[in-house]
């Protein structure tokens, strides 16, 4: 059996249909699964026994999604731990919220099972032994940005950032063609692994994500092109030729 189909899920849903059909499906697929109908007991699950990967719901009695998967991320033990939002919400808000929260990948209800698996896999690849360092082994500087994989760091001018693995794979991508625009499809392929045309939605929320953690001045750095994607500029622009994401 392939060695990345060993791993350890952890799926917390208070909906018993779901539960089963995520639960019962990836088993198929040769992962070794834990359920739980609600975050608390899910959570201290995480903690006792800290999953690979953790596929939350959203809406749930007590404790919501956002609130469970903030207290993932700030717990040693779960902090790097990928989590999959399992949601009926799809609002380009409650998706900015949830990666805010600390989620690595959002998907909707209702879904389709493939879809699911893709993305499980695409999220323990990122998250394998290859670590960033070994996976991105370059510096990378140009203009007023310098990428640091082994730190996950990127310094603006004179400030350093620490980044979350999202963040600095994407801000990767867009490096590696700085100048050029970048298609959402691109992106996608590169950071998720996989490209589904109906997806764009979560690049859109990741770009406004990055933008607010490096642009915190006048200064702007990604540039939205219309009908095309996304360009860095590493020397910076105003705010006025920012574009809308």
């Amino acid at each position: 059996m392939n060695q990345e189909l060993k791993k350890d899920i952890l799926v917390i849903d208070d909906d018993p249909a779901i539960l089963e059909l995520v639960s019962f499906n990836l088993e198929l697929q040769g992962y070794n699964v834990e359920s739980c109908d609600n975050a608390i007991d899910g959570l201290a699950m995480a903690f006792q026994k800290p999953p690979h990967l953790i596929i939350l719901d959203l809406m749930m009695p007590n404790m919501d999604g956002f609130t469970a998967c903030q207290r993932i991320r700030q717990n040693d033990v779960t902090k790097e731990t990928p989590v999959l939002m399992l949601t009926a919400l799809n609002r380009t808000n409650d998706k900015v919220t949830g990666f805010d929260s600390g989620a690595d990948d959002y998907l909707t209800k209702p879904f389709e099972l493939p879809e699911l698996f893709v993305r499980v896999k695409a999220l323990l690849r990122r998250s394998g032994a290859i670590t960033l360092a070994q996976s991105i082994p370059e510096v990378l500087h140009s203009g007023d940005i310098t990428l640091m994989p082994e730190s996950r760091e990127v310094k603006i001018e004179d400030k350093i950032l620490r980044l979350t693995p999202i963040e600095f794979e994407v801000l990767h991508c867009l490096m590696q063609n700085h100048g050029q625009t970048v298609s959402p499809g691109l992106i996608l392929k590169e950071v998720w692994g996989y490209s589904p045309e109906d997806d764009i939605d979560t690049i859109r929320v990741h770009i406004r994500h990055l933008r607010s953690r490096i642009e915190a001045g006048a200064k702007k750095y990604i540039k939205t092109v219309y009908g095309g994607g996304y360009q860095l500029i590493p020397e910076g622009f105003l705010k006025s030729h920012s574009g809308a994401v």
